[in-house]
């Protein structure tokens, strides 16, 4: 069965003389140096950047500080620029650029992946493309729902037609994969919007729907399937998630279905473990000190011993039931939002609810947090910056932007970026 995968030509322009059989290339200190300095630089500025859905390690905590907080008494909007389409689908920053998509037209068939200078909002470049898979969702969402991911090097576009491109940082195709071409049935009517995740060499892409599901591991350089799963059929919209080992290899991916949240070896989709729960179809699980706090009917703190091959669960708290935002877990605190827009804060160890701060909602997008604060933002458009305490907290900054907002925030280099239906934000001191 043939699968649509575009690979793109590269131009070609004169290299060194070739090698004769048998000769090996010498390599100098000098560029042994360079590429050494090349790649300490990389992953120095990767620290500062956002590169996926709720961030680096897809749990919505930032290391920034001196971020924007008393926001109505203080000028803090650095630029607003519009966007050409629609999208729930949060923004990315890699490199000093932020990349965010959305999609237009009748009936959402035009694919938009916008690259715009993180400090002054103008546009590096963007890139249409031509869905070619279904493009019919809920009019609440859009087709530009998932979040696009990075590597540091390319730029992961997805969409909800299950279209997938891959750009590198100047805009140059890379790649491209139409996911339902060999799968046509594996749709879903009111959207997609789980969002890709780059670990190591793989990207993981999660595509459950109501008919035919599966997930995959896609080389990053090359589009090509290293390995694919099926899954259950039941629509999901939350997204993969990182749980960190002890070292980049023993990172590992949870996936969320309808009834368990099962992990995998990132680079073969080996499973190594799974818990049976009835999970969260849009929140998706975060992890933190190697636990996994799953939204299931409540929230579940799960540790997984690799010695014993078993997972435990530590504790469930049926009270911290998450809405569509995601949780947050840091510094020995757990924080949902619990319906109809309350805050509610639970000790990470035992589940046990400290406080709860009402805010205004409804809401859509997960909050983030930075520097003890935690950045949350309606449906409505109301920013609401929430100063965290141990035993209480309180809202300290409020803003106004657009209406209709579903994406969650990201935050780097001392901004915190908002994304609506009609614009892209940037808050920052300056």
């Amino acid at each position: 069965m043939r699968t649509l995968l575009t690979p793109v030509r590269k131009r070609l322009t004169p290299g060194p003389s070739p090698r004769k059989r048998g000769q090996r290339r010498l390599h100098s200190p000098r560029r042994s140096a360079g590429r050494l300095a090349v790649a300490a630089a990389i992953v120095f500025a990767a620290g500062a950047d956002w590169t996926h859905f709720r961030g680096n390690d897809t749990n919505s905590v930032s290391q920034q500080r001196n971020l924007p907080v008393a926001l109505e008494r203080h000028d803090y909007v650095a630029w607003k620029t519009p966007l050409p389409g629609r999208g729930p689908s949060s923004p990315i920053v890699v490199a000093g650029r932020v990349v965010v998509t959305c999609s237009s037209g009748p009936r959402e068939d035009r694919l938009h992946v916008l690259c715009i200078d993180a400090q002054s909002g103008k546009l590096h470049w963007q890139r249409q493309l031509w869905a070619t898979g279904h493009t019919v969702a809920h009019p609440f969402g859009a087709v530009g729902a998932p979040t696009p991911a990075s590597d540091g090097q390319r730029v992961f576009a997805f969409f909800s037609s299950n279209d997938l491109a891959c750009f590198d940082l100047q805009g140059n195709l890379k790649w491209f994969r139409g996911l339902a071409y060999d799968d046509p049935s594996v749709r879903n009517d009111v959207g997609m919007a789980s969002s890709p995740l780059v670990l190591g060499a793989t990207l993981i892409v999660q595509l459950d729907t109501p008919a035919d599901s599966f997930v995959a591991g896609l080389d990053v350089a090359t589009g090509e399937t290293r390995w694919r799963l099926p899954r259950d059929k039941g629509a999901i919209w939350a997204s993969p998630t990182v749980l960190r080992g002890k070292g980049p290899e023993e990172d590992l991916v949870l996936l969320q279905s309808r009834t368990r949240l099962t992990a995998h070896d990132p680079q073969t989709g080996r499973q190594l473990w799974d818990y049976e729960a009835s999970c969260h179809t849009i929140a998706s699980a975060t992890t933190c000190d190697g636990v996994a706090y799953l939204p299931a009917n409540g929230l579940h703190a799960l540790r997984y011993d690799p010695q014993r091959r078993a997972t435990e669960l530590l504790w469930h708290e049926p009270r911290l039931r998450s809405t569509n935002a995601s949780p947050v877990v840091h510094d020995g605190r757990a924080y949902v939002i619990k319906s109809p827009a309350i805050l509610a804060c639970g000790d990470a160890t035992d589940g046990r609810i400290l406080w709860q701060l009402r805010l205004e909602g409804p809401t859509w997008a997960s909050p983030v947090l930075a520097d003890g604060h935690l950045y949350f933002v309606s449906h409505k458009g109301l920013v609401q910056v929430v100063r965290l305490g141990e035993r209480d907290a309180e809202v300290v900054g409020t803003l106004q932007i657009d209406p209709g907002v579903l994406a969650t925030p990201a935050v780097a280099d001392g901004a915190v970026y908002f994304r609506t239906d009609q614009n892209l934000w940037k808050l920052a001191k300056d």
